[in-house]
């Protein structure tokens, strides 16, 4: 079965996929006090239950609560998120990525975080050899 696709997800769905993510699980209740402006009680269960349809959450029982889980790893969603950036922004450029990171106006690189992707280049240069 495919991994469903975070690009397929609404803004909606995303903040909850986002909450569920950062807590590692959560309840419909749990997702409307931690989503910005929410919609009704109602609306959040329908959008989980959406979600679970789409293979992006499945669920267990907590007493008479459905406690919501993603099915993908955090870490496999950001793969599959910035894969997603990569090819349709950057035309799969991971060069023209660093380059945009570099111009947008944000803190400065701390030493370790220099270190970490001189260590990372020198890694890809030696795997293409």
């Amino acid at each position: 079965m495919p991994r469903p696709s975070p690009a397929q997800l609404s803004r909606r769905e995303r903040q909850i996929m986002d909450i569920v993510y950062r807590f590692g699980q959560a309840t419909a209740l749990d997702v409307l006090e931690h989503m910005p402006d929410p919609p009704s009680y109602s609306a959040v269960r329908a959008m989980l239950r959406v979600l679970e349809e789409k293979g992006h959450l499945k669920h267990t029982r907590a007493g008479r609560r459905y406690v919501f889980l993603p099915v993908v790893s955090r870490g496999e969603a950001r793969r599959a998120a910035l894969a997603n950036v990569l090819h349709n922004f950057f035309g799969g450029s991971v060069g023209q990525v660093v380059a945009t990171l570099r111009d947008i106006k944000s803190p400065e690189l701390s030493p370790t975080e220099i270190d970490e992707l001189r260590a990372l280049i020198d890694q890809v240069k030696e795997e293409g050899r």
